[in-house]
């Protein structure tokens, strides 16, 4: 069984940043990288009449450091702050885009990226209808999260997955698995 030896944090803010010493059953040490920050929600809101998705766009400092724009388009997300999913979820959403959800439906819950990171995100599809926009949204003002709120049709946001337009890992599995229970939306 693989154990963890040591842990030393170099790094203790919104995330913490540890080297952490892994040993293998054979007894060899491996020197590994964590960035820890706790769980995460994320919900697609969708609008089964109008057939419309909510969305939002806002810069992204790991696309922008890699070169890659540093705009994504993506469903609303966040840490949950020491809540249940459920409601960091529909908190997140309301903070994003205005939309308050009640019933929310569990895709699953998903590692980001096991090999570097503890986050888990839990994803959720999320029906919704014009009255359920309660508010502007575009994010809580002193995060500076310059977000903006985007409706489409769910065959645009389809055809944007193919393309390469929506290339948010979360936002991607969440229109399939819309697609996958929902198909007549699309």
């Amino acid at each position: 069984m693989h154990v963890i030896d040591n842990i030393k944090t170099v790094h203790d803010g919104w995330g913490r940043f540890h080297l952490v010493t892994l040993r293998s059953p054979d007894g060899s040490e491996h020197l590994r990288q964590v960035e820890d920050h706790g769980e995460a929600a994320c919900v697609l809101p969708y609008d089964p009449v109008r057939h419309v998705v909510t969305l939002v766009r806002q810069p992204r400092v790991g696309p922008l450091f890699a070169g890659d724009g540093g705009v994504l388009l993506e469903a609303p997300a966040g840490l949950t702050d020491g809540e249940a999913p459920l409601e960091a979820a529909r908190r997140e959403a309301m903070e994003e885009t205005g939309l308050r959800l009640s019933d929310l439906d569990s895709v699953g819950a998903f590692w980001t990226m096991p090999g570097c990171a503890t986050e888990r995100v839990h994803l959720f599809l999320a029906a919704y209808g014009e009255a359920d926009r309660v508010g502007a949204g575009g994010g809580v003002p002193q995060e500076g999260e310059e977000i903006e709120v985007v409706e489409m049709p769910v065959a645009v946001a389809a055809r944007q997955v193919a393309s390469g337009g929506i290339c948010d890992m979360k936002t991607v599995l969440l229109l399939q698995a819309l697609q996958i229970r929902h198909p007549a939306l699309f």
